[in-house]
Parts: structure tokens; sequence; C-alpha cells
């Protein structure tokens, strides 16, 4: 959740567990209380609502889903991770060695569809996501992908901040939700021509919360900083160091190859 000040008034977003941030209007901050009540209640999903107060700097509170109590929530900052970027970072070193997954483990009970096949990493049919062994702190990652035409993966930075990998026409109209972008917070800043089916590079550098993108050797995301997790994110431990991870629940379809990480020289 986050609450920002625009114009001299008080903005909120909400950050779910899966999809995307989503704006609300309808809450009410009176002196260290927060009242919220969530956007699309309907027929389906009851009617959503906080009420929160700020104790020693953490919110604790309760939600309420149609006048009941369905659960009690507790809250922290977002730590800052205002770190400078390294003054050298070591060789990349290979995170796929085109051969098998070694170096890589599938997530949850989804039947995991990612084989190597002819130096790629390809996920064959929609299933199981894939996780690094390792965990990373400050990186910069490349990697090359191949996404037809209809596909939607992405690759999560620290397994919380999704870089996204799409064409699908759905997403076609939204920058928030395009290729490059990070999902749901960071658009591109240049439009770069669909290529489905071929293929295409990512050049990511993250330095605590602040990222730059390369796609294709082009700048579209130049040091900005990233809110919070997104939809999808393993956990909310920002200040904690964890792994890559694709995603492969979505479509099949996706190739990738030529996947290397630089770590800070010490």
């Amino acid at each position: 959740m986050e609450v920002a000040e625009k114009d001299g008034a008080a903005t909120m977003r909400i950050q779910p567990r899966s999809g995307g941030a989503f704006p609300v209007t309808d809450f009410k901050i009176t002196g260290n209380h927060l009242a919220v009540t969530w956007p699309h209640a309907d027929a389906k999903a009851p009617a959503v609502s906080w009420e929160l107060d700020i104790i020693e700097d953490r919110l604790n509170g309760q939600e309420r889903r149609d006048g009941r109590i369905a659960a009690y929530l507790a809250g922290a900052h977002t730590p800052a991770l205002d770190r400078k970027p390294p003054a050298a970072w070591n060789d990349p070193q290979p995170l796929f060695d085109g051969k098998d997954l070694t170096g890589w483990e599938p997530m949850g009970n989804a039947k995991n569809n990612w084989a190597a096949v002819n130096g790629e990493l390809v996920n064959q049919a929609a299933g199981a996501n894939l996780r690094t062994s390792r965990s990373f702190n400050d990186f910069k990652l490349h990697l090359e992908f191949n996404c037809p035409n209809d596909g939607n993966s992405g690759i999560y930075l620290r397994g919380r901040y999704e870089v996204q990998i799409e064409y699908q026409a759905a997403d076609a109209a939204s920058p928030l939700h395009s290729m490059g972008s990070i999902y749901s917070f960071i658009a591109p800043a240049i439009n770069i021509a669909r290529k489905p089916g071929a293929w295409e590079s990512f050049d990511v550098t993250l330095v605590g919360r602040r990222v730059t993108v390369f796609r294709n050797r082009l700048k579209t995301i130049d040091n900005q900083e990233i809110p919070g997790p997104t939809g999808g994110a393993l956990d909310a431990n920002e200040s904690e160091p964890g792994p890559f991870y694709l995603q492969g629940d979505h479509t099949g379809g996706m190739r990738f190859r030529n996947i290397t990480v630089q770590v800070p020289k010490k």
C-alpha cells in the first residue's frame, strides 16, 4: 500500500499479492488512523475495508469483509535501499549452462515444463515458474529472450520486481503492462516495435531499488526507483537478497539464452 501527496491531496494505491496495482479513492486519514474501502466489490467479491492505526511507526489493524473481521493486519515502512552504485563489477557469470537446469529450481506444485533444448532454456507449456538456486543483491543482468505472439512471461529481480515480457493484445495499450515495463509501476520511456518470434535482449542494472533497463541496447528505463514489490513477488523482504525467477505459469513457448549476471567487485 502506498499513500502519497499529489497537488495538495492524498492519493493511494494498493498492490495485491497477484495482478497489477490499482488506485483507491475511498479512504480517510484522521490523525494516526487510516480507514480504507477497497474498490471492486460485487456479488462474487464482498466489500472489503481496512481499519488501521499507526503505532510506534507500524500499521496495525483489522480487515473486514461484509462488516465482519476477516483478518488482523500489520505493516511496516518500505526500506529505503538508497545505495550508491559500486565502483566496479565482476565479470559476467552464466546463470544457464545451455545443457540442463543446473542452478534452477521449479516453483510450487504445478508441472515443470522447463527444459534445456539446443542450448536454450525453453518453457514448453504453461506450468511452473522457475527460479535460480542462488540469490543476489545488487547486480547487472543480461538475458536474451524469444517471445511468441500472444506470449506472456516475465523475469523477477530478487524474486520481487517483474520486468514484463509479453506480446499479448490485452496489454498492447497499457504502457505499465507492456514489454519491458516494471509491471504496474514503471513504463518504458520509448516505444520499440513488437518483434514476436524474434530474439531480443534485456540488460538490467538493479542497485537498491533503482533500476535501469536496456532493451535491444536502447535505454528504456533510466535509474528509476521501484516503489515496491510487484504482483507475483515471492515475498516483501526487500532488504534481503533474492533469486531471479522466470514466469512460466501464463503461456508456453518462451525461450531464453545467454543469461548472465555481474555482481559488485569487492
